[in-house]
């Protein structure tokens, strides 16, 4: 009920602030489960996606979100998202047990195979739970294109910033695999994450995020 009351009152602000416009509505079933995979631009990428669909829309989010920024850490509790304290030794397992949960419930969930948001705006190498995930459970995985959302709140603001945005969400995409063969996880991340640059139109780098943000 929170998140649909949440959702009423700030819809009306997103699309006229910031005009989103969606394309590729029609690939998110009406029913039953769905991987949303995204690449990540800004903090609130996890607010702008949800706004555009009429599902619900799980993510797994660091804790950091939930105590830093009050605008942020308001919306992550008001819409069910799920807090994960990514310094936890468990903290993969833990986002990836959260995230079957909602898929075998029937649940749209939202992952970003990168790991985190990208430090130059170009699209970096996914990690494997989102093959893990889509193999284990056999829910259908949908590309997502953030565009300019970054422009909105760039890394370091605390302000959003006034930009036209665009969300673009490709057709399903069913695997099958071995959930337990690296090999299996790792075609099925590298193909997702092809089809998320082909409607991002992002620069791909071949190495993780949170490395080239550490160097």
């Amino acid at each position: 009920m929170l998140y649909r009351i949440t959702k009423l009152i700030s819809s009306p602000f997103v699309r006229l602030l910031w005009r989103p416009e969606l394309t590729g509505a029609e690939h998110v079933p009406a029913t039953g489960p769905a991987l949303l995979a995204s690449n990540h631009l800004s903090v609130l990428d996890s607010m702008f996606l949800p706004q555009m669909l009429p599902r619900q829309v799980t993510f797994v989010a660091k804790t950091e979100y939930f105590t830093g920024n009050r605008l942020t850490s308001f919306f992550m509790r008001a819409t069910g998202q799920v807090e994960i304290d990514r310094d936890s030794a468990r903290a993969a397992q833990a986002m990836l047990d959260a995230a079957a949960g909602v898929l075998r419930a029937g649940g749209l969930f939202g992952i970003y195979p990168e790991g985190t948001r990208s430090p130059d705006g170009r699209l970096y190498r996914g990690k494997i739970g989102v093959a893990w995930l889509a193999l284990t459970t056999g829910a259908p995985v949908l590309p997502v294109a953030m565009i300019n959302t970054d422009r909105v709140l760039p890394r370091g603001a605390t302000i959003p910033r006034i930009a036209k945005i665009g969300i673009r969400i490709g057709k399903p995409m069913t695997f099958t695999g071995d959930p337990g063969r690296a090999a299996d996880r790792r075609a099925v991340t590298d193909e997702v994450m092809q089809a998320i640059q082909a409607l991002s139109g992002q620069e791909y780098v071949p190495s993780y995020a949170p490395g080239r943000r550490a160097a």
